[in-house]
């Protein structure tokens, strides 16, 4: 049985998905990108506040359904440009200071709404 994630804590859906759906332990986080849930817009700045936001979309979803940045187990990283990987690297690695989980990061050709990063993300209890 799945269970369906929401929390106005996280920006809503932008389309036909969940934020996260959890079953059998696991967590599946959608693709989270850098808006503000409050505004509803894109965060101003470059890829540091962005993977700021997104990370802080993610934590705001893991909190919700009862999991924490350490359940994490797979994440991808979807960059506009992999000349910001470093920076994001530094942003994300905050996160995960010790036992990090597994993860791939690409460069792709765009992102919705123009943002400079998308992160998916899997948990386990």
């Amino acid at each position: 049985m799945k269970k369906i994630i929401h929390t106005s804590k996280a920006p809503a859906a932008i389309g036909p998905y969940s934020q996260a759906v959890e079953t059998g332990g696991m967590l599946f986080i959608s693709g989270q990108v850098p808006i503000d849930p409050e505004t509803g817009k894109v965060v101003d700045g470059g890829i540091t506040e962005q993977t700021e936001q997104v990370m802080k979309n993610m934590g705001a979803i893991l909190e919700e359904a009862g999991y924490g940045f350490a359940d994490v187990i797979k994440s991808t990283c979807l960059l506009s440009d992999m000349a910001n990987f470093a920076a994001m690297n530094d942003v994300y690695g905050k996160h995960y200071p010790g036992n990090p989980p597994a993860r791939a990061a690409f460069a792709v050709k765009e992102l919705p709404l123009g943002v400079l990063i998308e992160i998916e993300t899997i948990a386990v209890k």
